[in-house]
């Protein structure tokens, strides 16, 4: 059986009808030092565990999504629009 994202707007689909960004990482302001974007641009942590990541689900109501998961086990522990978590972000 395929894994199931559970999109806030369609439902539990499969993940084929999904495609993945990454993962979500503050970008710097744009008056960071250079160090700053040098370390956004090219160095990652490649950090095991729970991450947040960037899906967009482009077989479906084609919104970004923000999904909370495994990279050691896939298991998906939460799925938020990302344009309400951004509105979140700025109150």
């Amino acid at each position: 059986m395929a894994s199931l994202i559970n999109c806030p707007h369609c439902g539990a689909r499969p993940k084929e009808e999904f495609t993945i960004r990454g993962a979500s990482v503050v970008r710097p302001a744009l008056s960071a030092p250079d160090e700053d974007w040098h370390r956004y641009v090219y160095i990652r942590d490649n950090e095991r565990g729970r991450i947040f990541e960037d899906w967009h689900h482009a077989a479906g109501c084609r919104r970004w999504l923000i999904v909370e998961r495994s990279n050691i086990t896939h298991e998906v522990f939460s799925v938020t629009d990302a344009a309400d978590k951004a509105r979140e972000a700025a109150q």
